[in-house]
């Protein structure tokens, strides 16, 4: 128990006084979470057909904080990246955010075959990331052009298929909104992941970041782009339900 406690104290005073990365672990967590509270408890103020979407904001969040108490343990505790425990958050959480997509244009005619292909993109995507930034830096940059092409598939989607195109003919002020914020959120938001990985040893931008300060840009990544989604979702979800009970 002792030890326990003077390793929690340890960890705490790098936290609090002189470790960047250890604080963003630390505000990390305690953003997604709180932001999965709020996603949860706000599904009883709109409609029954946007409940699902809060529901998926709040996993997602939820998700998140769980993998970001366990990553801030494992860099404390080792001082080195925990790059699985990244790995495996993305998977979860990425996939949902594509589901966010297809739920947030089904009440307009979104079907089912696009989050099929939004989920495989996802999957390429992180799958051979996780591959080529594990494997080696002989495989980094193979490896980080399959990645790179999952992830224009969905900017594709998201600006141009059919994601794209039920957006444009929804007649809906809020959805056009919210997919304009979410297309920033994918090419802006989102561009730091490949960023970051073409830092690494032997990789196209290889250098021009010392490695070790990448955890501190995704986790300010992680909780802007999580939690912005699912705050884009929900300002949509208030402001279809508000036009629905108007109208009713």
């Amino acid at each position: 128990m002792k030890t326990l406690l003077a390793a929690d104290l340890i960890g705490l005073d790098k936290i609090i006084n002189s470790d960047p990365v250890a604080i963003t672990f630390f505000i990390g967590y305690m953003a997604m979470f709180a932001s999965a509270v709020f996603f949860f408890a706000e599904r009883s103020s709109v409609d029954g057909k946007w409940k699902t979407s809060l529901l998926v904001s709040g996993l997602i969040t939820g998700i998140a904080a769980v993998h970001y108490y366990y990553m801030r343990d494992f860099y404390l505790q080792t001082g080195t990246s925990p790059t699985a425990f990244r790995y495996v958050d993305w998977t979860l959480t990425v996939p949902l955010m594509c589901v966010e997509f297809y739920l947030l244009t089904k009440p307009f005619g979104a079907k089912g075959s696009t989050l099929t292909k939004l989920i495989i993109a996802s999957l390429v995507m992180l799958i051979t990331g996780y591959i080529g930034e594990t494997s080696g830096i002989d495989n980094n940059v193979m490896w980080g052009i399959f990645s790179t092409l999952g992830y224009l598939y969905i900017v594709y989607e998201v600006f141009a298929g059919d994601i794209a195109k039920l957006s444009k003919s929804s007649n809906s002020p809020a959805l056009a909104s919210a997919m304009f914020l979410l297309k920033i959120f994918i090419t802006l938001g989102w561009s730091i992941y490949p960023l970051g990985y073409m830092v690494l040893p032997g990789n196209l931008l290889s250098g021009m970041f010392e490695v070790s300060s990448i955890d501190l840009f995704y986790n300010l990544a992680d909780a802007i782009n999580k939690i912005g989604f699912g705050l884009v979702i929900y300002s949509v979800a208030i402001a279809e339900t508000a036009k629905s009970r108007k109208v009713a």
